[in-house]
């Protein structure tokens, strides 16, 4: 049987694969007279087929062949830009020569891969088949992963800004780094963050960061081997986090109570699945967490703040994901003009713990935690996508900061170039922890209103989106969608702080919507105008927002 090789392109032995190989690139579909030879999927995998020949080529930013991207400019881009490596992308595949094929392999790689900030799309496929051998071509295109600039962004009437040098692929290692300053709402920040998701070509993956705040500081490390793909055998990981900062409880927008928050949080767990059984996969995982979370006044509270109590669970757990195979590829959905992957199956993960006072906590409980969703494709133009989550712990026979969100998003294609879009999302809570707000505000969808506008015991926020994909492509660089929108939401219920309930809010608005197609370093660039209906008299009849995104 055959080893898995690494080959050049001059090294390629099958004329048609090279000639093949040479023509694909992101975004071009393979004509099927070139592919007549090639049985379907099915097929190669009914008579055993064995994968031969893996062709990768990762391929520039620019395509110099194309007439458009052949320009000054991106030539330069091209020769100061270092590509991905061939091993980086080898590493990320779920297949290798002389083993069976597997169609499924082939599209987890791809996703795998399409998953990668440093990569603007991924196609994997085969490209010849002689005597039992099918010899598979992986073609990536990369995207520009050097940010060197200043960033800028406006919503509920406050502006966020910074500057940072980040690079999202050292070297073509997939390895990333980044020196940022922020000022953000709540603080202002000075960060350093290098993460690494393959180190020494494993799938084990390294994060570090440090960041020294306004109000306090920042330290999060972690170590793991993921559930990479639907098949992966096993998985572990240990992280830490230790973060002092100052939190605020809000109404209509305003800061009314402040208080000094440090939270210490470690996990270590490790997992184990027997992979993918009849279309499903099933994870068990068990672990230990440590949470601390401590409270006090600050310099700028008031002799009427409300501060927190303090908490501190120590506890073992056991968690189950389940996870159905069922994914589709689509396009102009959520992004610009780009490959977007939807999970269609189901998922349900839940996890269940125990908090003594005998190990170090604060009170016996149990934690509890449970996240579910589901997709449905009604027909060749409607699809929805259902999510919902739920924590709680239960403390003396009651369930104490119980909080349960959920929302179903609707996409109904009207044409390549028209997308009719609704979301309705809620959340509900019950005896919340006091720095455990709902909020509802410019910040999380009500855009014609201010940040953190509305506090309560539930919310519930509805809207409705007409999308419009042009085939706008200024510079080469960014693909242009427009939106209209309206959104109407509200809170209930009394909060800690007993703000005052207004009922129903709602907006209208239009906006741009700018998707990078060369960058890694933001999927979608938002600039809205939004109209609040409702509301008091204070805020403003016009709200600018600019933001970026990682959906339309």
């Amino acid at each position: 049987m055959a080893s898995r090789i690494h080959l050049r392109r001059s090294a390629l032995r099958s004329p048609l694969a090279f000639f093949l190989c040479s023509l694909l690139f992101i975004g071009q579909v393979a004509r099927p007279s070139d592919l007549q030879s090639i049985p379907s999927a099915q097929e190669l995998e009914r008579t055993g087929a064995i994968v031969g020949e893996i062709y990768v080529d990762p391929q520039n930013i620019f395509d110099l062949n194309d007439p458009k991207d052949d320009k000054s400019l991106f030539r330069l881009a091209n020769k100061l830009h270092i590509k991905t490596r061939e091993g980086v992308i080898r590493e990320q595949l779920l297949f290798h020569t002389g083993e069976t094929y597997s169609q499924r392999s082939l599209e987890e790689s791809e996703r795998i891969l399409r998953s990668a900030r440093y990569l603007y799309d991924a196609v994997v496929r085969p490209v010849a088949y002689h005597d039992g051998i099918v010899d598979v071509a992986v073609t990536t295109r990369d995207v520009w992963t050097l940010n060197p600039g200043v960033s800028f962004g406006r919503k509920g009437g406050k502006n966020t800004g910074g500057f940072q040098l980040e690079e999202l692929n050292i070297l073509g290692t997939g390895t990333s780094i980044s020196l940022s300053h922020d000022s953000q709402v709540d603080r202002s920040s000075n960060a350093i963050e290098y993460k690494n998701p393959h180190v020494a070509g494993s799938w084990n993956s390294l994060l570090a960061s440090y960041s020294d705040n306004s109000d306090g500081s920042t330290r999060e490390l972690s170590f793991e081997r993921p559930f990479y793909s639907l098949t992966t055998p096993w998985a572990f990981g240990v992280s830490g986090l230790d973060d002092d900062r100052t939190d605020s409880l809000y109404d209509l927008g305003h800061a009314v109570d402040i208080f000094q928050h440090h939270q210490r949080t470690a996990t270590a767990y490790g997992g184990w699945s027997k992979g993918l059984v009849d279309g499903w996969t099933r994870r068990w995982t068990v672990g230990t967490t440590y949470d601390d979370n401590t409270f006090e006044p600050t310099s700028g509270s008031n002799a009427l703040a409300v501060i927190p109590e303090d908490r501190k669970f120590v506890y073992p757990w056991i968690g189950l994901d389940v996870v159905q195979d069922d994914f589709v590829k689509e396009r102009n959905r959520d992004q610009i003009g780009r490959t977007e992957d939807f999970h269609l199956g189901a998922r349900i993960e839940a996890r269940i713990g125990w908090a003594s006072t005998a190990l170090g906590s604060s009170d016996d409980a149990w934690l509890l935690r449970l996240r579910a969703s589901d997709g449905f494709a009604l027909d060749s133009k409607s699809t929805v996508l259902v999510s919902g989550t739920s924590a709680s712990r239960i403390e003396a026979g009651q369930f104490r900061n119980a909080l349960v969100e959920g929302d179903v998003r609707y996409y109904y294609q009207q044409s390549h170039q028209a997308l009719f879009f609704a979301t309705i999302a809620g959340a509900s809570g019950n005896r919340l922890d006091v720095d455990n707000q709902i909020l509802l505000g410019g910040d999380n969808g009500l855009r014609g209103y201010p940040l953190r506008y509305q506090t309560g015991t539930s919310r519930a926020l509805l809207t409705v989106e007409e999308r419009y994909f042009t085939n706008w492509y200024p510079l080469r660089l960014f693909r242009v969608g427009a939106a209209a929108f309206f959104d109407i939401g509200r809170t209930w219920g009394n909060s800690a702080i007993g703000a005052e309930n207004l009922g129903l809010l709602k907006d209208v608005g239009v906006g741009l919507r700018f998707g990078s197609t060369r960058s890694g370093l933001g999927n979608v660039i938002h600039v809205d105008v939004a109209f609040p209906l409702d509301g008091d008299s204070s805020i403003q009849s016009v709200q600018f927002l600019v933001e970026t995104k990682t959906s339309f």
